[in-house]
């Protein structure tokens, strides 16, 4: 089985910088770490090629030069290999633009299952997996917490949906973008494999590879424009200790009720 892993490195959340003039994020020079879901989605890829090592794992990523040594990262964690596309023309690109660009790659693939994360933290539109499933002209899911069941021919998942879990059958070939609520956390690369060097397991295309016109990537080509933008201010809140007594435990009882745990 063939599985593709779409993911994007995103501002660290005490990082965000943005070009108001442009409405755009200022990537360059900022650190990045891979968004939440895609986390997720890439570890569910790998926890399947340790079921099965015939599973090969392909990490596709969208943005600039300096992610080579991410997505390096991430093969040393288990990725089979890994694909950079990166062009100066697709800079400022929408979630319309962005799912046309990757599905450009993706039609020139084989693949059988494609995974994403539902949401980034730089964003938060939701909008990639759908786009890109429409593109490609495959099944897609998004809020996928679980997988249950998974061949060439069907997937059998868990969806989240607000109350509810929802047990789902799809077919294959399929995009599924997956929560950072699922337990797929991702795994670090083993003590033997830090310093590996898995260079050329790494490729990098631009848009002479797809040939699509200026006018309809990067800024000039996205539909989407940006009325207004703001910074979310975050609540920070100092750490409460207890003791292991029995007021302790009452408190963290009720922290966890309130919170909706247990």
């Amino acid at each position: 089985m063939d599985i593709i892993c779409l993911v994007k490195f995103v501002p660290k959340v005490d990082d965000f910088r943005y070009d108001y003039e442009r409405n755009v994020l200022i990537r360059e020079g900022v650190k990045v770490v891979i968004n939440p879901d895609d986390a997720c989605a890439l570890e569910l890829a790998l926890q399947m090629k340790d079921r099965n090592p015939d599973v090969q794992v392909e990490v596709v990523c969208m943005g600039p030069l300096g992610f080579q040594e991410k997505l390096e990262d991430l093969i040393r964690r288990g990725a089979d290999c890994a694909t950079l596309i990166s062009d100066k023309l697709y800079v400022g690109s929408d979630s319309f633009v962005t799912a046309q660009i990757l599905s450009a790659y993706l039609k020139k693939r084989e693949f059988d299952l494609i995974l994403s994360g539902s949401q980034t933290l730089d964003g938060d539109t939701g909008h990639i997996g759908p786009q890109i499933g429409e593109l490609l002209d495959i099944t897609q899911c998004s809020n996928v917490v679980r997988v249950d069941e998974l061949s060439v021919d069907e997937a059998i998942i868990k969806v989240d949906d607000d109350d509810r879990i929802l047990t789902l059958s799809l077919s294959m070939p399929a995009l599924l973008s997956i929560s950072r609520d699922s337990k797929y956390k991702l795994r670090f690369a083993k003590s033997a494999d830090i310093d590996k060097d898995v260079s050329h397991q790494l490729m990098v295309v631009n848009n002479n590879d797809f040939d699509l016109e200026a006018s309809d990537v990067g800024l000039k080509g996205s539909p989407t424009k940006v009325k207004k933008t703001f910074v979310p201010k975050r609540e920070t809140r100092e750490a409460e200790f207890v003791n292991c007594d029995n007021e302790g435990i009452e408190k963290v009882y009720n922290f966890l009720k309130e919170k909706g745990v247990g």
